[in-house]
């Protein structure tokens, strides 16, 4: 019986909750789901610079764990952009490092635990409430 997965750690979420092709309308496209560890991997070697191995200890997984995932993403964003499919985050083994919450109001990303029903930037108002990310 194989060991049952390890979490990988994402340290921040996405700020959208995926993407789609311009001149393409997201109901008539096919979709494609991109896990958050995905994603991840995506933004700390491509968008953060990082080498395979730092980027490895930031998601707490092995190197060749790693590279297994971002094939996986780069075969997905291939993918998405010769097919015209959007890409949707969602899903995957994982764990955020904090709390993390998003305005239903502006969508601002918001980490903590402290001021769960502002984001600061809205008008305050009676239905304002922050979306828990985390669950």
């Amino acid at each position: 019986m194989p060991r049952p997965r390890k979490k990988r750690k994402v340290n921040h979420p996405p700020q959208m909750q995926g993407f789609k092709p311009f001149g393409i309308s997201f109901c008539d496209s096919e979709h494609i789901i991109m896990k958050y560890e995905e994603y991840e991997t995506i933004k700390l070697v491509i968008y953060d610079d990082l080498s395979q191995d730092v980027a490895a200890d930031n998601m707490e997984v092995s190197r060749p764990t790693l590279t297994r995932i971002y094939n996986s993403a780069l075969k997905k964003i291939g993918q998405a952009f010769v097919e015209g499919k959007s890409i949707i985050i969602d899903g995957g083994e994982f764990e955020f490092d904090k709390d993390w919450f998003k305005c239903k109001r502006c969508f601002k990303l918001i980490d903590g635990e402290e001021n769960t029903f502002e984001c600061g930037d809205c008008p305050p108002s009676d239905e304002e409430e922050l979306i828990n990310l985390n669950q």
